[in-house]
């Protein structure tokens, strides 16, 4: 069976994004059937400096409001989809355009997937800061970059570029929020949805292309 391909659209230190992936992830792994999930960047902010932010105070600048309401109903959502999360260990925002290239670079080892998983997994589950090359050093070890390959993407310029120009494009043609799902370039999907609804689009995709 040819691998349905199903086209991701996130951004590392979006919650529901990882709730998302996760979901499509658990939902592959149930059904068996061959995919090849690309993923393509998303930047919520990119005013957001190298540094990185304060969240609680970035979330109160922004909505005017104490977040904390926020992040339990997020929390919620994460704990019905099996992750631990804890806002109470996030406690900034980075910059993702090294993270993000990262993965764009995993697409040659087949590694992007779970890679983005892992990135989510240490932002949200362990507060790591994945806007720091050590810290990305260390999360990329298990999936095919050497330390000199990832110092060497993450401090490229050229590639920080790459992530911003292919997240503006992603912005221009509409996509407004994420995650954003596209199965078999045939249906898309915005939003966290549940495993059902993005099944169905899976076989209705699948369906489709049988009929050709």
């Amino acid at each position: 069976m040819t691998p349905l391909r199903i086209d991701l659209v996130t951004d590392i230190v979006c919650p529901w994004c990882f709730i998302g992936t996760r979901r499509l992830d658990d939902l592959v792994g149930r059904l068996g059937e061959p995919v090849e999930i690309v993923h393509h960047p998303f930047l919520l902010d990119p005013s957001i400096p190298p540094e990185g932010m304060d969240l609680r105070e970035r979330l109160r600048t922004k909505y005017g409001a104490d977040p904390e309401a926020m992040f339990a109903r997020v929390e919620a959502a994460a704990h019905e989809a099996g992750i631990p999360l804890d806002f109470a260990k996030v406690r900034r925002t980075p910059a993702t355009e090294k993270a993000h290239a990262l993965v764009a670079a995993a697409a040659a080892w087949g590694a992007q997937q779970p890679l983005a998983l892992a990135l989510f997994e240490a932002y949200f589950l362990e507060g790591a800061d994945i806007g720091n090359t050590r810290t990305l050093v260390e999360i990329a070890a298990p999936f095919g970059l050497s330390d000199e390959e990832v110092v060497a993407i993450a401090e490229s310029p050229e590639a920080r570029n790459a992530v911003r120009k292919a997240a503006a494009e992603l912005s221009a043609q509409g996509i407004s929020g994420v995650p954003f799902f596209v199965f078999g370039n045939r249906f898309a999907l915005s939003g966290a949805q549940p495993e059902a609804v993005l099944e169905e689009a899976m076989r209705r995709a699948r369906a489709e292309e049988a009929a050709e």
